[in-house]
């Protein structure tokens, strides 16, 4: 699949702008088509995928907490957690400082299993192009991409906002 590089005939400082902000568009569709066809080929949705990885990066979180980290209600992150229990992914366990708590963890072996190998070939391919960086170079490339995190992190909690959804023209 390829897409054109509009941005990328403009001269100068307009054209680097658009070449990126371009690159950063064609990069975020490929990964949400590359959540969709990993979900499928390892027997779940896209969501719960997305909920994996949000324990896989995050630990033991407690259904409020991935409810607030995704954006679902608790009613949805329960229908998540269900499928992925009963899909053997996770298991619901109680706190042990907290018992009145339940906290969502991760079952290894069939994540490592299903889930790592749907991506083992990608990781593989992103660590050759890391080699083809220096120290300093991969520094810079992951202080970018921490600040992309950032303004993504900040722009889904404005969007996530009821005023938001209210004076948002499309809805």
């Amino acid at each position: 699949m390829s897409w054109e590089q509009p941005g990328a005939g403009q001269p100068g400082r307009p054209g680097l702008e658009a070449a990126y902000e371009d690159s950063l568009r064609r990069t975020s569709s490929f990964m949400h088509l590359m959540s969709q066809a990993a979900a499928q080929r390892i027997g779940v949705n896209p969501t719960d995928l997305n909920v994996l990885n949000i324990l896989s990066l995050g630990g033991r979180l407690t259904a409020g907490q991935l409810a607030q980290q995704t954006g679902l209600t608790t009613a949805s992150i329960t229908g998540v957690v269900d499928r992925l229990e009963e899909a053997g992914y996770v298991r619901r366990e109680r706190d042990p400082s907290d018992r009145r708590r339940v906290v969502i963890n991760l079952i290894i072996e069939p994540v490592l299993r299903d889930v790592v190998t749907a991506f083992a070939p990608m990781l593989a391919a992103w660590k050759k192009v890391a080699d083809g960086y220096t120290d300093a170079e991969l520094e810079l490339i992951i202080g970018f991409q921490a600040k992309t995190e950032q303004v993504l992190r900040e722009h889904l909690d404005r969007l996530r906002q009821p005023e938001a959804a209210a004076a948002d023209p499309a809805r």
